[in-house]
């Protein structure tokens, strides 16, 4: 229990690392120099790093267990790279700082979804996840108001060295207090050496529909969240950074609530694929009311961002149902090829609307590149809906029963 508390801490840092930018959006710009297309390329910089590094990350967990690979990669990547940040002396240093903690923070949920698949029942998987998930969005509460409150008593500088002291003070918690799940030598000697396990998971057509959707179900709330809510707030609104907090902090509220609410659905209702088409639509529902009303007042604005946060929260629900696909003896490369796709998709979509919005500024008129930005969020996440519909279900009491 307490192995697995210190990597619920580890993700409360990982879901602050990859939000908090938005809070420090003016003073980055003011003191530093850092443009837009700047921060979103350090925001999408975390997102690959991480994505990418779950291969490496998949492979570890299947061959030396999740203590090992959670802990050395959160205090040396993760604590460094917050380190590095509180040094910057400009924008590359910010994009790099943020490329490096994003792989140190690549490990802590999927060394605690390993523990969690090797350990309980598969038809409990969603609702540990999604639980798991909406605790660690409590990192993204602190990146919002109290991050900007912080930033304005302490300087973004000190609170950034606090915090990469206590990243590598977690990561040594986590290699002392961790329990790996008891070592199954014939899944390992099966899984092998490598990436080949993942060739062989890209090969199971079973899981192509259920790839797009999880990809990018939590782009629009991530990049809203963590990227865009600042600069839109401040350029259509004139928000300064304590009322970008206040929004911000709701919205990292309804995620980690939409967590909470997506937990126990699919047993409820007795389906993943369904709950899941329903939360994501009527996401999608808020994202094109805010393409088509991008103007209107601070109060819609922050319940539209609510709803998107609630209903962006499926990422544990979705883990779930490709889980449940996945040959137990690649159960690391499984779960992380699912969270590359995921936190990959997310860190694209930082890079891609990046270029959608600086593309689309109307010189004197402030909305018209959010309104793009918004209507690119919406086609989208409707697409990988219509693909996803395509996909078998994997009912929770299915997997009970084969338990």
């Amino acid at each position: 229990m307490a192995g697995l508390a210190a990597l619920a801490i580890g993700y409360v840092l990982s879901q602050f690392y990859r939000s908090f930018l938005a809070v420090l959006t003016p003073a980055l710009t003011s003191e530093l120099g850092a443009t837009k297309a700047q921060l979103s390329m350090a925001s999408g910089a975390w997102f690959v790093s991480f994505a990418l590094m779950q291969f490496v990350v998949g492979v570890s967990l299947d061959r030396y267990g999740p203590r090992r690979t959670a802990a050395f990669l959160l205090a040396v990547c993760g604590g460094g790279g917050a380190l590095l940040f509180a040094m910057a002396p400009g924008p590359w240093a910010i994009i790099f700082a943020m490329v490096l903690n994003g792989a140190g923070c690549s490990a802590v949920l999927m060394a605690s979804v390993f523990i969690f698949a090797k350990t309980f029942s598969p038809a409990r998987l969603t609702i540990l996840i999604s639980w798991l998930i909406a605790f660690g969005t409590m990192g993204n509460v602190v990146g919002s108001a109290p991050m900007a409150a912080a930033a304005e008593a302490f300087g973004w500088r000190g609170v950034m060295a606090g915090l990469g002291g206590f990243t590598i003070l977690t990561g040594i918690a986590i290699q002392f207090l961790v329990r790996d799940p008891e070592a199954d030598t014939q899944a390992a000697r099966e899984a092998g050496f490598g990436f080949r396990g993942y060739a062989e998971l890209l090969k199971l057509r079973v899981l192509w529909p259920i790839l797009p959707l999880t990809a990018l179900n939590y782009a629009p709330a991530a990049g809203i969240r963590g990227l865009w809510a600042g600069p839109y707030l401040a350029d259509v609104y004139n928000a300064d950074a304590l009322l970008i907090g206040q929004v911000t902090l709701f919205m990292a509220l309804a995620m980690s609530a939409g967590s909470f609410v997506y937990g126990p659905l699919d047993v409820f209702f007795k389906t993943r694929k369904w709950v899941a088409v329903g939360g994501n639509l009527i996401g999608l529902m808020a994202i094109v009311l805010l393409a088509f009303m991008p103007v209107s007042t601070i109060f819609i604005t922050t319940v539209v961002f609510v709803v998107i946060g609630v209903c962006g929260a499926s990422y544990g629900l979705l883990m779930a149902h490709g889980r449940a696909f996945v040959p137990a003896h690649l159960t690391g490369r499984g779960v992380t090829l699912l969270n590359f796709f995921s936190v990959g998709g997310a860190g694209v979509m930082q890079f891609l609307t990046g270029g959608v919005v600086a593309a689309s500024v109307v010189p004197g008129d402030p909305v018209a590149a959010y309104q793009t930005l918004f209507i690119f969020y919406a086609v989208l996440i409707a697409l990988s809906l219509a693909i996803y519909l395509a996909c078998r279900d994997a009912p929770p009491e299915v997997e009970r029963a084969r338990a």
